[in-house]
């Protein structure tokens, strides 16, 4: 306990335009939190002030991020302004280190209030890269649009903040802090907890152990590479499959976070997970994944670098769940995909009449299905997975679920890929982004597409590419009404449905920090066995091409191909 009171400082400010969380919080290039002077006291004011004042009195609230380049100086200014602003408890990652599942699992263990993550999740870090902040609620999930929206609506209008610049935490040491506040009757504490602790408790009571260890460390061991591309998940990594379930500690790679990361692009694809492919490629590992920043999104690959979409990922999961034996204690709810994820999910769906969801992009649309005990399994097609056991997507408990399964049938991932196939038909599915658009033309080329699909001669077009026709069948932009609560969330992704269920999506992306992110997705089913193993860029050319044509984005963005295609 420190010997004198620490003060209570108000501190007059002004509003800065361009406040509003996007689907994961609030995110900038990292000099606009630095250099802008009471950017980020701000945005964590608002955060503050959109929660009750008779909830927020003594609370306790979890902080924690992915490691980044300003994460720590972040942290301090939280803990200083959390303080004066009368929460009562911090629950903080040791040395600022926690996953977004881990800040899920503990703000529902603890019963925390809420949480605030300091990640910018698969975007590049350091000075020149991305930062961000975004809150979760007690539910341990992100705030949902109600609550971001109030955020969004203090920081218009913030005249001042509350902070108590003189206290200072010490973030390396397990164990708790006190400190004696000014006009304060209870101490105001930090906790500072082992990172992967109460994570790892969780899994232990999901997975069964005992039967991942013998697949790691047995006779017959699963030869597996794990990057955690110098992220948050390398500390996870090491400690659950290495020490925990005995994969060789050489399994394991870019495991230390740092602050920039390495220099790379913490996004588990195809393209930024580059190296990972190469190593599986060589055919010396049986099981590869990836994880972003923040350790909410995976990537699956089998031997020689066979490559499962995400949109694959969760229906393979789906169909092979009483693997896992927390669903076998459970029982199975209800699956959920986002709009632009494939309807792979949806064939398990059908044939095990288990209720399928079809949400918007981001994970608070999933949370209010769990929290109404409707799902139980969700899945996005931007590397995202998840079950009810938190409130985000996580990436590491997708990996044990493949692992579950693979221990269970004794087979690769090819081969558990190919009979879900055979058994269910293949959507063949890929989506294009086009990163850091100029806003205002990203936003004209929607516009311009809304127009054309909303010409009443659209529904019923014809398109001939390749000797294959597409009828339009049906377009809109998509619009969700939350069998919850009732709520409609508009505007979320233009659709074009051919007659044969084939599907083009376009989308602006809400997790960028600069410009404007387009992304196109094609997505065609097939059940004939001749077909369903050839290549999807081969199958969904002529859609690709529509897809093009329609949208003129090389034309209007002077690009000749995307940045990045899944």
């Amino acid at each position: 306990m420190d010997d004198s009171p620490v003060p209570v400082v108000t501190v007059l400010t002004a509003p800065y335009d361009a406040q509003k969380p996007g689907t994961s919080g609030l995110r900038k290039k990292t000099n606009v939190f630095q250099t802008k002077p009471r950017y980020l006291q701000n945005f964590v004011q608002c955060i503050f002030g959109s929660i009750d004042l008779r909830d927020r009195q003594g609370s306790t609230v979890v902080v924690g991020g992915d490691g980044r380049y300003y994460n720590n100086a972040a942290i301090e200014i939280i803990v200083q302004m959390a303080a004066a602003n009368g929460i009562g408890h911090l629950v903080i990652g040791q040395n600022g280190i926690l996953s977004t599942p881990a800040v899920s699992c503990i703000i529902r263990k603890i019963k925390a209030i809420g949480g605030i993550i300091l990640t910018a999740s698969h975007n590049p870090g350091g000075p020149d890269g991305d930062f961000g902040i975004k809150y979760n609620i007690s539910n341990g999930g992100p705030a949902p649009e109600a609550v971001t929206e109030k955020i969004f609506q203090l920081s218009k209008t913030i005249e001042e903040y509350s902070i108590c610049p003189d206290l200072k935490v010490d973030l390396t040491t397990i164990g708790k802090q006190q400190f004696d506040l000014e006009n304060k009757f209870k101490p105001f504490t930090v906790e500072i907890v082992d990172s992967v602790e109460a994570y790892t408790n969780m899994l232990r009571n999901i997975f069964d152990f005992n039967a991942l260890k013998e697949l790691l460390s047995g006779p017959n061991q699963l030869k597996i590479r794990l990057d955690a591309m110098h992220g948050v998940m390398g500390p996870y990594v090491k400690k659950i499959l290495c020490e925990e379930l005995g994969a060789p500690a050489n399994s394991a790679v870019n495991c230390v976070p740092l602050e920039d990361f390495g220099g790379h692009h913490p996004d588990p694809n195809l393209t930024y997970a580059a190296d990972l492919v190469q190593a599986m490629q060589t055919g010396d590992y049986d099981f590869g994944a990836a994880f972003d920043g923040d350790g909410d999104r995976n990537m699956i690959l089998g031997k020689h670098g066979f490559f499962v979409n995400p949109s694959d990922s969760v229906a393979v999961i789906a169909a092979n769940i009483f693997t896992i034996p927390y669903f076998q204690q459970t029982g199975v709810r209800g699956f959920a995909r986002s709009m632009p994820t494939s309807g792979a999910l949806d064939r398990v769906a059908k044939a095990t009449k288990i209720a399928l969801y079809e949400t918007p992009t981001g994970w608070k649309f999933f949370g209010n299905l769990m929290d109404a005990n409707k799902l139980s399994l969700c899945g996005e097609e931007s590397f995202g997975t998840g079950s009810d056991h938190i409130r985000e997507k996580d990436g590491l408990w997708a990996v044990l679920a493949w692992l579950s399964i693979i221990a269970k049938s004794k087979q690769s991932v090819e081969t558990i890929m190919q009979e879900h196939w055979q058994k269910y038909g293949r959507n063949f599915f890929t989506r294009y982004d086009y990163e850091e658009v100029d806003a205002a033309a990203a936003g004209k080329i929607m516009k311009d597409l809304e127009t054309l699909m909303a010409d009443r001669a659209f529904v019923g077009h014809k398109f001939t590419v390749c000797e294959e026709e597409y009828i339009v069948d049906k377009a809109d932009n998509f619009e969700y009404c939350d069998p919850v609560d009732g709520s409609v969330s508009r505007n979320q992704g233009l659709r074009i449905i051919f007659t044969d269920g084939s599907r083009l999506i376009f989308r602006l992306s809400g997790t960028g920090s600069a410009g404007a992110t387009i992304r196109i997705y094609i997505d065609s089913y097939y059940k004939d066995a001749c077909k369903i193993f050839k290549e999807p860029q081969v199958m969904l050319s002529p859609l690709i091409k529509i897809a093009l044509k329609i949208s003129q984005i090389h034309e209007r963005t002077g690009r000749t191909s995307p940045t990045v295609i899944t």
